[in-house]
């Protein structure tokens, strides 16, 4: 077995709304055996991963896919099982897999959940490694594997703190949207996100955290501020340390300038030798060292969120008990095995580590690390009580006196933190600082929240929610008006529509089309760009007040959505086209693909469908949300049904569109006044405005803000490009549209026919990646249609040889009936359109279904210009006295 492709698919898609991995593999000549038929695969399996022995399986029961194996099931499907008991190991709980052989018997896809991406891609890996193994009879360490792949995984995880907030956000309904591999994420769209990294927010100024890095500088600060803080200085030497260590007057501590997690740090210091060992450990992580003087008492850490505490944890530094057995080393081992500690954050506790600092605390005590302390000894490895370092922490949040919370809060409103950890060394907590000689050890701009969310002893506090409710507080929006379109034809006309009623209203808003990426009038990003990656873009830009996404069947397909939920989500229609494509062969898959729009619409939201499209019956068992219809008649079964059971619909009557719900109806404009539709004669913007008023009264916007919207979009160049553009010159037209299926031409040769010319000429030519009927039918349709055709092919020739679309384009138009000798071959597309218009009767109407917009538009104006110049000249001539 072999691995041939593998993608991650990081939003909803259509397997699962949660993010997936699609796994190709080939099966090669195993494709057809059982695992019964192999000699102690199903045995050696399970000695392997155990417990892969307690899945279900299809059978629903604990032990079913045990059974599964015992009778003999394929390896494509114990694949699938394997990956998942490797992420279950891992830490991740991922159950939904699914397996389905795909072209030819010996390849199949494999589909499975993952929490972590890099576990997922790594758990594939491992597992081909396992079945090819397994079928060779060949030894494996599956054990170090494993631990390999959880090295791995751990990498690429959010940090605690991260997590923990992330998982509030996600309780609250609030879209999060990972940056990179690291810990920065977004939480919320446009307008109104937020983002975090660990515990630093967005309002947090580079000078805060600065500041709060310069251990001397927020020492300065606070002292300016009254609040108490031991003294102390810089030093660059170790006879600066030892000179300032007797200034101050021992005991001292000495830590890194602009240290963190309690690296380097070592307290009370009594003599000279100990403050220049002390100096050396601290230079390891900073090039200057604090020397202060040592403050008695217990360390606590005061997290302060926004204008209050939040949480307050006893920190006790690393130790371990004495048994009078075994050796300092033996005890440090045997507390790792403690499940609550790991290597780093990924668990409530860390491990315990020997360093320099270590064994100069040891040292301290008379101990090494092959000392045996007595039974009940406490040895004592760190002097700070840093998690990171392998200590522990016990909530004391009820227990802290109101000034030292008063002057907590101080400390990180004076320094410009919004989140931020107070570390105070004090006797007792519940007593104020001034009282008892407790003071303000540092300002962390980035607090650890492990210790609260996980305290060793006491109640955990839900620190995470308290900066969730922080960034936004009740009624604060987290997100943007999001619309969401797809369908097969009038998606681009219908995204721009929607686009510039909700810029009538004033909004900024941000447009993902198959011409590019727009913020408000601005091109950001030029192509198509109706994938998940744009659809991020425009969600991420803090500009955006409103979106509306053009949503491919391409980038539903191979990668899901770019959102989690949208306000409005449409279908404007679902025709044949792409069929045989990323393994969508029937107008039923291609449904159940672009249904994912309106699956993921939040519950108060509207999924818009077109009541007149015979494929709307496969969509409405799929939608969850509330339901708009639209309409081009007013007696539409299914409308009117919905109408009755006081749901919303838009139709037309009369040439009026109308809104209704239940008994209540309301006109909004009449389509002749909408300048798209060409005095209400191109029946699929008519369409394409139904759908956008549908979408706007989704979005609760006032039919008086409707109406202006729709009463300036027009189809030119600068609201709807390459959409139904009609440019007249000086004795015919060209009309210039995207049609690339047959639906698509039959509604725009429709429309044309109604303008009224003398003859209706075509520039014609098909994707090289439809199907040969699809083709077909588009040249038939073609041959019925125009008078004079020419057949043109797309320079990305989509698989095909050369000219083979064209040809088989050729052969159908002649089918539709047309005369051969009324029938050009042009493989270029502008040289194509040159010749029509030069050989353009007065009254033609030439339509042009384009690949390459902008050189037809060219092509078009340079034409114009030269019929211009010709009919200047022709009328000089005229008027020129006779000689």
């Amino acid at each position: 077995m072999q691995i041939v492709d593998i993608q991650c698919l990081r939003g909803r898609n259509i397997y699962c709304h949660r993010p997936v991995v699609k796994l190709l593999v080939d099966l090669e000549q195993q494709y057809d055996i059982p695992t019964v038929d192999i000699e102690d695969f199903n045995d050696r399996l399970v000695l392997f991963l155990p417990g892969i022995s307690k899945h279900c399986c299809s059978l629903g029961y604990e032990g079913g896919f045990l059974e599964r194996l015992r009778e003999g099931t394929y390896l494509a499907h114990v694949t699938e099982h394997i990956i998942l008991e490797l992420q279950t190991i891992a830490g991740y709980d991922s159950r939904y897999g699914k397996t389905r052989t795909w072209k030819s018997p010996y390849l199949y896809n494999i589909i499975y959940e993952f929490k972590n991406e890099k576990c997922a891609l790594e758990a594939a890996r491992i597992a081909v490694k396992i079945v090819n193994a397994l079928i060779q009879g060949q030894a494996l360490d599956v054990e170090n594997e494993i631990k390999n792949m959880i090295k791995v995984s751990m990498e690429y995880e959010l940090g605690p703190s991260t997590k923990t907030i992330v998982d509030e956000a996600v309780k609250r309904g609030i879209p999060v949207t990972r940056l990179g591999n690291e810990s920065l994420v977004q939480l919320g769209y446009g307008k109104y996100q937020r983002r975090i990294q660990s515990t630093i927010t967005d309002s947090a100024g580079c000078i805060a955290v600065d500041i709060a890095s310069n251990k001397l500088l927020t020492k300065k600060i606070l002292q300016d501020y009254d609040i108490f803080v031991p003294k102390g200085e810089i030093a660059y030497t170790d006879d600066a340390a030892v000179s300032l260590a007797q200034e101050l007057g021992y005991p001292v501590a000495v830590k890194p300038y602009d240290g963190n997690q309690g690296k380097g740090v070592a307290l009370n210091l009594t003599t000279e030798e100990q403050v220049r060992q002390a100096f050396q450990n601290a230079c390891a992580f900073s090039t200057a060292v604090m020397v202060e003087r040592f403050v008695r008492g217990k360390d606590y850490r005061v997290l302060v969120v926004g204008d209050k505490v939040s949480a307050v944890s006893e920190r006790c530094a690393a130790c371990v008990t004495g048994d009078g057995v075994s050796t300092v080393v033996q005890l440090i081992d045997e507390e790792n095995l403690n499940p609550l500690r790991g290597e780093s954050h990924e668990r409530p506790l860390t491990k315990l580590k020997i360093d320099g600092i270590t064994k100069q605390v040891l040292n301290k005590q008379g101990f090494t690390e092959e000392s045996v302390p007595r039974q009940g000894q406490t040895v004592w490895l760190r002097e700070n009580g840093n998690l990171s370092t392998g200590g522990t922490a016990a909530d004391r949040t009820d227990d802290i006196h109101p000034y030292n919370a008063q002057m907590a809060m101080k400390a990180a409103q004076v320094i410009g933190l919004d989140v931020a950890g107070i570390d105070m060394i004090t006797p007792d907590i519940s007593v104020p600082l001034y009282k008892n000689g407790g003071a303000v050890i540092e300002v962390n701009a980035a607090p650890g929240i492990r210790m609260h969310v996980y305290p060793s002893a006491g109640k955990p506090r839900n620190v995470g929610k308290d900066i969730i409710d922080m960034l936004f507080p009740k009624d604060v929006p987290y997100t943007i008006p999001l619309v969401s379109v797809t369908g097969t034809n009038g998606k681009t006309t219908t995204t721009r529509m929607i686009s510039h009623i909700l810029k009538t209203q004033g909004l900024t808003v941000g447009m993902t089309t198959t011409s590019g990426i727009y913020i408000n009038d601005k091109c950001i990003l030029k192509g198509d760009n109706t994938g998940p990656a744009s659809a991020r873009m425009v969600l991420g830009d803090k500009q955006v007040e409103a979106a509306v996404l053009e949503t491919a069947r391409g980038g539903i397909v191979k990668r899901g959505l770019g959102y989690d939920q949208a306000d409005v989500g449409i279908i404007t229609n679902i025709t044949e086209d792409h069929l045989g494509v990323d393994s969508i062969d029937t107008l039923e898959e291609l449904a159940f693909a672009k249904s994912l729009v309106v699956e993921a619409i939040k519950k108060d939201g509207y999924a818009v469908l077109n009541a007149d499209d015979a494929m709307v019956l496969e969509v409405i068992p799929r939608v969850k949300s509330r339901i708009i219809y639209f309409s081009k008649t007013h007696d539409n079964p299914v409308l009117i049904k919905h109408i009755k059971q006081n749901g919303r619909a838009v139709f037309l009557k009369d040439n009026m569109i109308i809104i209704a719900q239940g008994n209540h109806m309301m006109p909004v404009i009449n389509v002749k006044d909408i300048p798209a539709t060409y005095q209400g004669k191109v029946e699929c913007n008519i369409e394409n405005s139904l759908a956008a008023v549908s979408a706007a009264w989704g979005l609760n916007i006032p039919i008086e803000v409707m109406v202006p919207g729709l009463k300036s979009f027009s189809s030119d160049l600068n609201v709807n490009p390459g959409r139904f553009n009609l440019f007249e010159l000086d004795y015919f037209k060209v009309l210039v549209d995207y049609g690339h299926n047959i639906a698509g031409y039959k509604a725009v040769i429709e429309s044309a026919k109604r303008l009224g010319a003398e003859r209706v000429v075509g520039v014609v030519g098909m994707p090289g990646d439809r199907l040969d009927k699809h083709i077909g039918m588009v040249g038939q349709l073609c041959g019925k249609s125009f008078n004079q055709i020419y057949i043109k092919e797309d320079g990305d020739l989509r698989g095909r040889k050369k000219g083979e679309a064209a040809d088989l384009l050729y052969q159908s138009v002649l089918q539709g009936g047309i005369p051969k000798e009324n029938v050009d071959i042009i493989y270029n597309e502008v040289e194509a359109l040159n010749k029509a218009m030069l050989d353009a009767r007065p009254g033609d109407l030439i339509v042009i279904f384009f690949e390459n917009f902008e050189p037809v538009v060219d092509c078009i104006n340079n034409m114009s210009k030269e019929l211009e110049q010709k009919k200047s000249i022709e009328v000089s001539m005229v008027q020129q006295p006779a000689g």
